[in-house]
């Protein structure tokens, strides 16, 4: 008979998600050698590999691809048996795995977790920031509770709460505080520093714009927006900053902060969740306090 245990399957489903032992051991919170080791024992409790074992990368056989949809719907159900009791037991508390995309997470974050130490003292916040693609795969595939990014998702298996809207304003080297403001129109000819491939910021400033005069030139990809604008501040160009991030990015920088003219780019933020997820009337009662720290860093940064 098979007897497999749930530590087992959450390791698998780890290993069989990042490719890689070292990642999942990562993931999973334990050593790498003590994950091979469960993993190991799960094969010789199936008495089948699987996973192939490379150099550098793990492939999972045959056996192993027909197993993780599977195995991930157990996992799926298991938790949504725990988050059943939480809800009967009134006010959210206990952890609360919660996604974040990294253009709000140094911002924000603070600010969500005190906002929720206040309003939900029995609440253990446990934040993930990761792009937008990873986060809504975490909570499709119940390895988070909800995630903060910008909306629409279009997922229909996740229900989207509107937060709070931001405009994403320019910025400039500071020797260019007091010049006019330059049009919608002529930002594409700028010399532009965008976020790299994979940052849904990057591709909403790009969609702006084309709309607005066609593709930008682009002189820099970053990995975050704290590099773009120290790059700006060494005059490569200029970039554009979502209000939120203000306060903690230009506090630092020689840039000057202009803003664009009506309609100005924006982004709508807002909290997704899996429809099915007995915690939903809570996690709707999260996004308001959420949405109260948001609004407040942004009213902050229109005061700049």
């Amino acid at each position: 008979m098979i007897n497999l245990s749930m530590k087992q399957l959450r390791y698998f489903d780890a290993l069989a998600r990042t490719g890689h032992f070292g990642r999942a051991a990562e993931d999973c919170a334990i050593s790498q050698p003590a994950l091979s080791v469960q993993i190991r024992e799960m094969e010789d409790s199936i008495g089948a590999a699987l996973f192939e074992r490379g150099p550098r990368q793990v492939r999972l056989t045959a056996l192993g691809a027909a197993m993780v949809p599977r195995v991930q719907a157990i996992l799926r159900g298991v938790d949504e048996l725990a988050d059943l009791a939480r809800a009967a037991q009134g006010p959210l508390s206990g952890p609360l795995r919660l996604g974040v995309i990294p253009t709000i997470a140094p911002y924000l974050l603070p600010a969500i977790v005190a906002g929720l130490a206040r309003s939900h003292p029995g609440l253990e916040v446990q934040p993930r920031e990761a792009v937008t693609g990873k986060l809504l795969a975490g909570v499709i595939e119940a390895r988070l509770d909800a995630a903060v990014l910008a909306l629409p998702v279009s997922e229909p298996a996740l229900a989207e709460m509107p937060l709070f809207t931001e405009d994403f304003v320019l910025i400039r080297a500071a020797s260019e505080a007091g010049r006019p403001v330059p049009s919608a129109e002529a930002l594409p000819k700028m010399r532009l520093l965008l976020l790299e491939e994979g940052h849904c910021f990057r591709d909403q400033a790009l969609e702006f714009c084309k709309l607005r005069g066609g593709t930008p030139r682009m002189v820099m990809e970053g990995s975050s927006l704290a590099t773009l604008t120290q790059m700006v501040g060494a005059g490569i160009g200029v970039t554009l900053l979502p209000e939120i991030a203000l306060p903690v990015e230009t506090r630092s920088a020689a840039v000057s902060i202009a803003r664009l003219g009506a309609p100005a780019p924006m982004r709508q933020i807002g909290m997704v969740w899996r429809r099915s997820s007995p915690l939903a009337a809570q996690l709707s009662e999260v996004a308001t306090v959420i949405a109260a720290a948001g609004l407040a860093l942004r009213d902050r940064a229109r005061g700049m």
